[in-house]
């Protein structure tokens, strides 16, 4: 496939993984714990899941029924709601004690990116964008390729983020449990607006 093509959908992966959503929230969190590699490499794992099941042709199949984008939305969004109150109630700060240790973070950031309904729509809608029918590579390739773009994009950004959550409030313990607690809170605002738009849709 065209390396342009390639590019064109780096930088577009790069603007919406420069948005700061829930992902972000969860990266900052875990990074005032110190968990910055579990939290980042839980949520590549999870789009790299997303991926293959965009590659194989899953993601237009859930995409596309009702019941079963139904049921994914509100299991993301049930998820990140309740990961946003355990956020608020114990927010995190430089020196606390990582809750559920670095399996538990890397299997929240697979849940985090991996049942997120507006990822999966954004991959089965843009991914198609990029890629060329006549190419020599099949379909499948090209969306994986894509896919896998957007995956070590990633993998550059939200350890950066994590990282750099902890490296600016490490001496702020204060500030740093405010931060844990907004962060919480759009977890849990991002988790509402999913829930109430496919419910209310």
């Amino acid at each position: 496939m065209p390396l342009g093509s390639v590019l064109a959908f780096w930088g577009v992966a790069a603007l919406l993984i420069a948005v700061p959503g829930a992902d972000w929230a969860f990266a900052i969190s875990a990074g005032l714990r110190r968990q910055v590699l579990p939290a980042a490499g839980g949520i590549v794992l999870g789009y790299l899941a997303m991926t293959l099941v965009v590659a194989a042709g899953l993601g237009v199949l859930v995409a596309s029924t009702p019941v079963a984008l139904l049921a994914l939305t509100v299991a993301g969004g049930l998820y990140l709601i309740w990961l946003g109150f355990k956020t608020v109630r114990h927010p995190s700060t430089p020196g606390s004690a990582p809750v559920g240790g670095r399996g538990g973070t890397l299997l929240e950031g697979m849940a985090v990116s991996g049942l997120n309904p507006k990822g999966l729509l954004v991959f089965v809608a843009l991914l198609p964008q990029f890629t060329d029918p006549s190419a020599r590579w099949p379909m499948p390739v090209q969306l994986a390729v894509l896919g896998l773009t957007f995956v070590g994009t990633c993998a550059m950004v939200y350890p950066c983020v994590g990282a750099g959550a902890h490296a600016l409030l490490r001496a702020r313990p204060a500030v740093s449990r405010f931060v844990s607690r907004i962060s919480g809170a759009s977890m849990i605002v991002v988790g509402t607006l999913l829930v109430a738009e496919r419910l209310l849709a």
